[in-house]
Formats: C-alpha cells, structure tokens, sequence
C-alpha cells in the first residue's frame, strides 16, 4: 500500500459523502483542486497498519467529462491509484456505465453498493457474488449512514484488484453489456410507495413543490436566526466582553493614547471602554466580526445545510428554481449562495466557488452582494422600520427583490457567455446521519476559519490604514453631495455609509439617532443593502473571482445605489 491513494469515485449523490465520513480518520481537508475552484476532501485510512491517503472524488457520471467538476474527477486518476467506486445500490443500472468506464482504465478496483439498506424497502435484490464473478473485482455492500459494510470494505482494499473481463467498448456497447448485468443479478418485486417516495413527487412539482419550499426555507430560517443569536448574545458577546476584552484592555495600556498603533491595533477608546461600533482594530473589531458576529450564522447555516443536503432537498430546490435562475444568467443550483447570503453573506460567498463558469460566478457574486441582505442587517432594518409600519418593510425588501431580478437580466443580456444547463441528479430523500453531519460542519467551518478570517483582518488593516493617511475623511466630503442632494439624507449619514463596508447591521442601526423622517430611513436601508459588501464579504469575494472581477462588480454596485437611491428619493 506504500504510495498508493484511495480515489472514492461514483455519481454524484451516492453517498460517497458518508461513506468517506465512515472510512477517513478525524483530521480531514479540504482542499481546491490546483487551476480551479473545485473543492475536494482528503483523509486518511489505516490499511495494513499503514495510513493511506483517502480522497473524496468531485462527482461525476463519466470519464468523458462535461463539466468542470467532472475534469477534476478524471484528471484526479494516476496509475498509483485504488478506486473505490461507489454506486447507489437502488439506480444499479445508471451507475454502472462509469463502473464499466473505471474498469476499463485497468486499476486496482473495489465496487461499493451503498445505501443498501434502501433495496429491500424497494423490493430490489441484488446477487452480490454474480455480480463480483461478472466484473472481476470486489464488490461490497455499505450502509454509509449506519456504517453497515464499512469495516469489510477497508478490509477488502489490500485485495483490490484489476479486472480481466472487462474490455474497451463504445457507449453503445457499455448500455448492451449493462442490460445483460442487469439481467444476470438483480430481480425486482413490487411493493407501495412510501410517505417519504410521497413527499418527493409532491416536492418537485411545480404549485406544490414551490409550496413545500417555502415552508422548508422558512423554517430553516427560523432555526438559523435562532442558533445564530442564541449564540452571539448567550456565548460569543459575554466571552468577547468578558475573557477577550479584558486582554485587550491590557494590550491597549502599551500604546500611547491617540497613537497610530492604538488606532491600528485597539481603536476608538471612549471612557476607558472600546466603541465596536466605530471601532477598526485589528484585535477588536478585526476578531469580533469573523468569531462573534460570523462564527454563529456560519455555524447555524452549514448545520441546517448539511442535513437538508443529506436530506436530499437542495437538487429539488435548484430544479424548482432553474427557470426562475436562468433569466438571471444562472442556473437553478445558483440559489445556494443566494440562500447562504441571507443568513450572512460571507458563507454565501465562499458557496460561489461551487458554480460552474467564470461568468456565472461573476454574476451570482454582483446579485448576492448588492441584493441580498444578511439576517443580521435584516434584523436591524426590521427593528428600525418596523414600528413605522410593515408597509415601508415591504418597500425596503420588494425594492431590493426588483433590483436583483432587474441587474440579474441585464448583465445576462449584457455580458457576453450563456447560461449553463442544470444537469442534477435527483436522489431520494434519506434520513441525515448525525455523525456525518457533523463531521461536514466541521470541515466547513474549519475552512472559513482558515479561509476568511485572515482576509477579513488583511481588510481591517486596510482600513485602518486608509483611516490614518485621511483617505476616508477625504471620501467623506466628496460623497457628502451625493448623500444629500441625490438620497436626500443628512450629511451625517456618510459616517453609516462608512461603517457600512465594516458591518452593515451596525451601520443601519446608526440611522437610528439621525431623526430621520420615514422616507429618509427607507432610503437609507436600502442604499446601506445595495451600495457595497461589507469588509469580510469584500474580502471572500475578491479570493473567489478576483481583483479585476471584483472590481467591475464594485462599480456596479455604486451605479445601481445612486440610481435606485435617486428614484426612490424621487418618487417616494
């Protein structure tokens, strides 16, 4: 086993997610493949007392790649490989043609029937040793959410072995030699739907399926808000208040009041206590906004997210939403990073690196950024209109709902390229297993951390910076105009505008104090939403399409603010 490496392999949705889960070790990565933004896990397995690297492959149906994903998937396959090959034990005959495709590249091969626990409810029998007689090589049946068979697999890797019987042939021919396998082991028997298979058909219909997503994303909503302030007012304020400050406080008495370093490092001290609110250091703010005021929403979102994946939801979501989708020169997948954004936009960011091509990530990243609030802005849009009367509410978010579909459909008609065909497999709907979920959480949160966290303070420290050399005050006049006589705000509204690239719930939150009239405050929150990300998002983005691409998306951005704000001050 020296020098040799585990490729999982299968189509996408067999669960080779939970299969991996089983087989690696605690310590995994994740990583993007070199050239690309594709990302893939890695792990170890103990084989013959020896660690061997494990690699949870990108899904494909084909070694004759059709996406970028797909490449990764082939270009992954080196003569120093073990494939596993996992295949959905209920959909044996779409999964064998990458099967026949694997084996015809002559490696050491093991065949995994996962979800197997699933064909007896489906009247389905299969007859394994025919089956391993017919392809030459290992076949094992798994469970991956119980880890039936997963011991027996790791045990059967040293006997991985190459297969004898299997030679080139053409498309045409794979489908021939599958009917025949088809037809040798497996036998079917008929049996009633269940609620689940149910709930399925009536989740991918259009009046219905659109009915059922509404009830899931609102609750999942519910749930995310709930997690994410729980933990920011119950765990991560008192622990920033009362462990971490007090260290700051003494960091803080090294530096000369008023001192760059000061500034640079503490930020604004009012009465011997840190203003967060107007506050840039490294130490404080730099901390508190990925760990206090991110962590959470991270932590909630890819929790529920990670069980409605395993769940098997989001392919239903994305088809639902794909007509919708492709008007805004996206696909129906896109919705990921959009439903990411309104729980906080950094994860709704880095989930930009999932889509396909360099246009489509372009255009999800300028909608998501400019027209998709966060829960916490949401909040404090809420808490400052909301006594006024939903009615304005509904001005604020509608304005913001038209803007995207209206930029959406004109960049698609503007920048040149096509929207990307959906291509998903849909799986049947499967009860989440814990431990995998948690493992994913784990994984993901591990990579903002190591991810964001670092852009963020990069971003503070340029602001800072900018903040020293009197670049931001600089700004500050030149936009005082435009506030006042394009938004029809005060003047000293540019200080929200400012803080607004730090934290945008902070920023709407200081219109509160400026007497503003209910026109004023309808504005405002809708140009602290449209004009700009805030710093931690800014700083994803630019990692995930670049300087360039972020700049264009920039220059939208501002465009569409002073347009939308002109309006609106116009006619309201």
């Amino acid at each position: 086993m020296k020098n040799k490496r585990i490729l999982l392999m299968g189509n996408p949705n067999v669960g080779k997610s939970a299969v991996f889960s089983r087989i690696s070790g605690v310590k995994v990565n994740i990583s993007n493949y070199p050239g690309s933004t594709v990302e893939f896990l890695e792990g170890k397995v103990k084989v013959d007392n020896n660690d061997v690297p494990i690699i949870d492959v990108p899904g494909t149906y084909s070694l004759k790649p059709t996406s970028t994903a797909e490449e990764v998937a082939v270009n992954m396959i080196n003569n120093e490989s073990i494939i596993v090959n996992v295949i959905d034990s209920t959909n044996l005959e779409r999964n064998l043609f990458l099967t026949l495709q694997i084996l015809e590249l002559g490696l050491p091969t093991i065949i995994v029937l996962n979800i197997w626990d699933e064909t007896k409810h489906k009247g389905i029998t299969i007859d394994i040793p025919k089956l391993e007689k017919i392809l030459g090589v290992p076949v094992v049946a798994t469970c991956g959410i119980s880890g039936e068979g997963i011991k027996e697999l790791v045990e059967k890797v040293p006997f991985a072995r190459t297969s004898a019987r299997i030679k080139k042939m053409n498309e045409h021919k794979i489908w021939e030699e599958i009917g025949r396998i088809i037809n040798d082991v497996q036998e079917l028997t008929h049996r009633h739907h269940t609620l689940l298979e149910r709930i399925e058909d009536l989740s991918i219909q259009p009046v219905s399926g659109l009915f059922i997503a509404a009830i899931v994303l609102y609750v999942s909503f519910m749930i995310i808000r709930t997690i994410g302030e729980g933990a920011i007012n119950f765990v991560f304020d008192p622990l920033f208040e009362k462990v971490w400050m007090p260290v700051v406080l003494k960091i803080n008495s090294l530096f000369a009041d008023g001192s760059f370093l000061q500034h640079f490092f503490i930020g604004n001290i009012i009465d011997g206590k840190i203003d967060l609110g107007m506050s840039f250091g490294i130490l404080t703010t730099g901390i508190y906004i990925p760990i206090a005021a991110v962590l959470p929403y991270i932590l909630s979102f890819y929790l529920v997210l990670g069980i409605l994946e395993d769940l098997g939801y989001l392919p239903r979501l994305a088809v639902l939403m794909d007509n919708l989708m492709h008007k805004l020169g996206l696909h129906g997948y896109a919705i990921i990073p959009f439903i990411l954004g309104l729980g906080c936009n950094v994860p709704g960011a880095m989930a930009i690196r999932g889509l396909e091509g360099k246009r489509e990530k372009f255009i999800a990243a300028t909608l998501m950024a400019t027209a998709v609030p966060c829960m916490a802005q949401i909040a404090m849009i809420i808490g400052l209109l909301g006594e006024r009367g939903g009615q304005y509410l509904a001005i604020v978010f509608g304005t913001l709902f038209i803007v995207l579909i209206i930029k959406g459909v004109l960049m698609n008609k503007f920048i040149k390229g096509e929207s990307p065909e959906i291509l998903l497999e849909i799986p049947p709907y499967r009860i989440p297993a814990f431990g995998a979920v948690i493992k994913k959480l784990w994984v993901r949160v591990s990579s903002f951390l190591k991810e964001a966290v670092p852009f963020v303070l990069i971003g503070v420290a340029i602001v800072n910076v900018l903040y020293a050399v009197g670049i931001i005050d600089f700004f500050s006049k030149i936009f005082a105009p435009v506030l006042t006589y394009v938004f029809g705000l005060p003047k000293e509204a540019i200080s929200a505008l400012l803080v607004g690239f730090l934290r945008k719930d902070v920023a709407v939150g200081m219109l509160a104090p400026l007497g503003l009239s209910t026109k004023q405050l309808i504005i405002g929150s809708t140009v602290l939403a449209l004009y700009f990300p805030c710093i931690a998002t800014f700083s994803v983005l630019i990692k995930e399409i670049g300087i360039k691409d972020m700049a264009k998306a920039a220059c939208l951005m501002l465009i569409t603010t002073l347009i939308v704000g002109g309006i609106m001050n116009l006619f309201l």
